[in-house]
């Protein structure tokens, strides 16, 4: 199992609670972490458009998080 640390922000800080968790998926893919955050958490089943980034910028399903790598969650925003 690979452990990841996450950041929050926006809703998707509300709906963890929290700004930091520690997420374990098996591989370290942002898919399974998506999955285990959807389980965890199924409010962000409802965000459609959560995006998920490493560093300073956005990845897909497919990444792979290397070591000591800390994703940030992206929520939906909307402006005016």
């Amino acid at each position: 199992m690979i452990t990841t640390e996450i950041i929050a922000f926006g809703i998707a800080k509300d709906i963890l609670k929290q700004k930091k968790i520690l997420c374990q998926s098996p591989s370290g893919k942002i898919s399974e972490i998506r999955q285990k955050l959807i389980a965890d958490y199924p409010e962000f089943e409802r965000l459609s458009s959560l995006k998920f980034a490493v560093e300073t910028r956005y990845v897909s399903d497919d990444y792979v998080v290397k070591s000591r790598e800390i994703v940030v969650l992206i929520p939906p925003v909307s402006g005016g």
